[in-house]
């Protein structure tokens, strides 16, 4: 059949994105549809690290650390103003494995992928080493390994940036109405934020809505065996510091399950969770209880002790994990499925099911493969892959990039450049063009965010809410006070008012 598109994408995280890039770039035409902002849910919502995952060997996953290992090491060429080596502590207390097998897993950790940039793992002595001066009396004994951290939503935005490059079509805000086979294709209908529908034909679509996608499996093809999938809540805490320095830390819990503390700016960010979910996905939020337990998780093992009432910021999120039987929530596998249902003589559906954060584009090659059948014009997406937007630096690391805009936008707060080439990298020279004073920034709303930049997200990353800006597209909303936060949602109704008088004049005209 003649179709508008050769592949219709529904769902806008970090799998939905990636699959339409790869797609786009291997030259299918390309629709991705989300019914919210991009990476709104689950890809947002993560614990901000590129990882190759340590305590799933634990669970005998050698092929998906071993992939996500291999892959640390290229996002960082592909992004390195978004992913950034991390140094991460592990202490050996009461709570923890013993020594030796933490030693032998992190053995393992260090030979079963390509370690090129980022340091081996050794051994510590916590009385002595400055990386155990924030810890409790009686760790005296750790490790440390290298693993990266990563702006989540950030990453998102940049992989659907690239698939607009390479002709891809993106509609946040879009909602599918509903799709069905028809002559050896799907027609599709879909409604944009505005109420406005349209019609439109694919050869083939993607089921990447994530924790929706048993219920979208469901509608697109009734009767078919469910999409086995399993819904596992995780939550996240941000304080303020517990500690100084740039390491992260990795705790055991008397539970077997280990939590996070990250840097993050002037706070820490910990997590995560497991918890069961059975709730609306788009509804999930941080129990009380949860809190809680991550409080505690992090006071067994810091000098500095934190509580409920210190929470800046909370959030959660609901992994679509792929069921494998497992007993506990925290035992279920991470690795991906891709489930292809092809009539002989119907279009293909392809459902993806798990996956992490840290392997998207490996999990989009294997879709794209899965597909290639049925798009044997398409070529292999590049080898070795491209640069993210804004990742090819006009010099050959961030810090001397950094001291070069810093020496040629000496007015930029120090903090707030740093953050800017943090987000944008080497676009930093589209947003600050033609910037000769701190006043063409314009409006300062506080917490490092400027006029300028807001337009610019509008603009070139469908910045559509206040949120989109203030939680996604930067973490601004983090360090601005709540008189801020509030003078940036009634600025943003009002320019949203202004625009609207200004598009039912031009209507008139």
């Amino acid at each position: 059949m003649s179709a508008d598109f050769d592949l219709l994408v529904i769902g806008g995280g970090i799998n939905g994105a990636g699959i339409a890039n790869l797609a786009a770039q291997s030259g299918l035409v390309v629709l991705l549809v989300e019914q919210d902002d991009l990476a709104a849910h689950t890809s947002s919502q993560s614990s901000k690290l590129i990882h190759g995952g340590l305590r799933y060997l634990e669970f005998g996953e050698l092929r998906l650390v071993r992939e996500a290992l291999a892959e640390r090491e290229v996002l960082l060429a592909m992004a390195p103003h978004l992913v950034r080596p991390l140094t991460f502590v592990l202490p050996v207390g009461a709570l923890s494995r013993p020594a030796w097998m933490i030693g032998a897993g992190l053995f393992v950790y260090d030979h079963l992928g390509r370690r090129k940039t980022l340091a081996k793992c050794r051994r510590l002595n916590l009385r002595r080493d400055p990386l155990g001066r924030n810890l409790a009396p009686g760790l005296n004994a750790g490790f440390s390994y290298s693993d990266c951290a990563v702006d989540d939503a950030r990453l998102v935005v940049l992989n659907a940036m690239q698939a607009e490059e390479y002709g891809a079509s993106i509609l946040p805000r879009t909602r599918l109405l509903g799709a069905e086979r028809q002559q050896g294709g799907w027609q599709a209908r879909i409604r944009r934020a505005d109420g406005s529908e349209r019609s439109l034909s694919a050869r083939a679509l993607v089921n990447a809505t994530g924790p929706w996608a048993a219920r979208l499996g469901a509608e697109l093809q009734p009767g078919a065996p469910p999409v086995a999938l399993r819904l596992v809540k995780g939550s996240h805490i941000v304080v303020p510091r517990l500690y100084q320095g740039d390491q992260a830390y990795i705790l055991q819990q008397d539970d077997r399950r280990v939590v996070f503390a990250l840097p993050y700016g002037e706070f820490n960010l910990i997590g995560t969770t497991d918890v069961p979910y059975e709730g609306e996905p788009g509804e999930v939020c941080a129990s009380a209880g949860e809190i809680e337990y991550l409080c505690r998780a992090v006071n067994a093992y810091f000098c500095q002790q934190t509580s409920p009432r210190d929470v800046v910021w909370h959030y959660a999120g609901v992994r679509p994990l792929f069921d494998d039987g497992a007993s506990e929530a925290r035992a279920v596998t991470r690795d991906y499925q891709l489930q292809l249902q092809a009539p002989l003589d119907g279009a293909p559906l392809l459902s993806v099911l798990g996956g992490k954060l840290t392997t998207y584009r490996q999990l989009a090659l294997a879709a794209l493969a899965r597909l290639a059948p049925y798009f044997p014009e398409a070529l292999p997406a590049a080898d070795p892959p491209l640069a993210l937007p804004g990742g090819t630096l006009p010099l050959p690391d961030l810090s001397r990039y950094q001291i070069d805009l810093a020496r040629r936008f000496p007015f930029v707060p120090p903090t707030t450049l740093a953050a800017m080439i943090r987000r944008h990298g080497a676009r930093c020279e589209m947003l600050l063009r033609g910037v000769a004073r701190l006043q063409d920034l314009g409006r300062d709303f506080g917490g490092g965010l400027y006029l300028r930049e807001v337009e610019w997200l509008c603009a070139e990353e469908w910045a559509a809410q206040p949120d989109d800006v203030l939680w996604r597209r930067t973490k601004c909303g983090l360090a601005m006070t709540a008189a801020q936060k509030q003078d940036f949602a009634a600025w943003w109704q009002e320019r949203s008012a202004a625009d609207d008088r200004h598009g039912a004049l031009q209507g008139q005209q």
